[in-house]
């Protein structure tokens, strides 16, 4: 039976968590992304399904033993805010070396350095292009509201364990502390330990088909043995490249410019493609919800059909150079974006994108 409560973005992912079936949360506390670790703790989830929750001593034991849950074949996760997870960047490419499956959530606030508190979008290549050594990707959601939140839980663990890699959610501080009804479903079992056996072979040895060794340790001497295993994992994210791409498409099939922006600009875009329709202005917009897999392709094939690009991120300009990358020169691409956690208001993006393309 559905359930519909009021909840945060950080409270509804915690929620989510649970009802996913997750078997061990280990976090540290910093802001905007506490309420995760609190309400966690509040709920205490070990008495509903078993799930163990632990605030570690730093960000990165926490990510150290997400690596340790995680090669057991268990449903691990953890969150941070932007400076947490540069900590953890270390532990996350071990679990990429390891084809360990995880969840990550960044609850992204200013910097760089500590910062503000306040949200911002400046993580983007760091959680696209692989914030840690060596040549990996994840998969990146980025949620626009807190039902995502929710629901990105289930479909991070899904996808984790599909292609054993480790799946980030990138959030900002005003969606993680934002509240809006969520519609809760019923609660998935978590797997048991006969289970992980059978389903997971690879777990507590790391041995599989096409890896000779126990891939736990991420660590091989051999450059032969280790340029196959960089080529296996190149081979695997162009299958997620092929099949996992997600986005959403606002007022798009008429646009004559359009508006690239995800999470919470992607809010602000829309209120701004209403107030641009009201003014006659033929303005869509296009969200990418996968950022790794990103929409190339669409971005491509809208570009035959608008006459600009407005990529609107609150930063000084990351998802840009993907956008570009997708328009390939056939339409101009401009950006606008606020830095130092200023969210921009929807008036102003509209008013940009009039100066950039349409009065000049």
């Amino acid at each position: 039976m559905k359930e519909i409560r009021l909840m945060k973005g950080n409270e509804a992912i915690a929620e989510g968590a649970i009802r996913a079936g997750c078997d061990g949360y280990f976090g540290y506390p910093i802001t905007p992304q506490s309420e995760v670790l609190e309400y966690l703790m509040e709920n205490r989830p070990e008495e509903r399904t078993g799930m163990f929750v632990l605030q570690a001593e730093s960000e990165i034991a926490s990510i150290h033993m997400v690596y340790g849950g995680a090669a057991c074949g268990k449903r691990v996760m953890t969150s941070s805010s932007s400076p947490g997870i540069s900590l953890m960047q270390e532990g996350i490419s071990f679990m990429a070396g390891t084809e360990l499956p995880c969840l990550l959530l960044n609850v992204v606030r200013g910097g760089p350095g500590l910062g503000t508190i306040q949200p911002s979008q400046s993580d983007y290549f760091q959680a696209v292009k692989g914030g840690g050594h060596g040549d990996y990707k994840m998969i990146v959601l980025a949620p626009a509201s807190v039902q995502e939140m929710y629901d990105f839980a289930k479909l991070g663990f899904e996808l984790a364990f599909k292609y054993r890699i480790q799946v980030m959610i990138l959030s900002d501080g005003a969606i993680g502390q934002m509240m809006e009804k969520v519609v809760l479903d019923e609660q998935l079992p978590r797997i048991t330990d006969e289970e992980i056996k059978k389903k997971y072979p690879w777990a507590t040895t790391g041995k599989t088909p096409d890896r000779e060794r126990n891939i736990i340790t991420s660590l091989d001497l051999d450059p032969v043995r280790q340029e196959k295993i960089n080529i296996h994992l190149q081979e695997k994210f162009k299958k997620i490249a092929e099949n996992e791409v997600r986005l959403e498409k606002l007022m798009c099939d008429d646009a004559e410019y359009l508006f690239v922006a995800y999470g919470s600009s992607a809010r602000v875009c829309q209120k701004a493609m209403q107030l641009g329709r009201d003014k006659g202005i033929k303005v869509g917009l296009l969200r990418p919800i996968t950022l790794f897999p990103f929409p190339y392709e669409e971005i491509k094939r809208l570009s035959s059909q608008v006459k600009g690009i407005q990529c609107v991120e609150m930063s000084a300009g990351q998802m840009i150079e993907d956008v570009k990358l997708g328009a390939n020169g056939k339409v101009p691409v401009e950006h606008f974006g606020r830095l130092g956690g200023i969210i921009p208001a929807p008036d102003e993006v509209l008013n940009v994108l009039i100066k950039n393309f349409i009065k000049n």
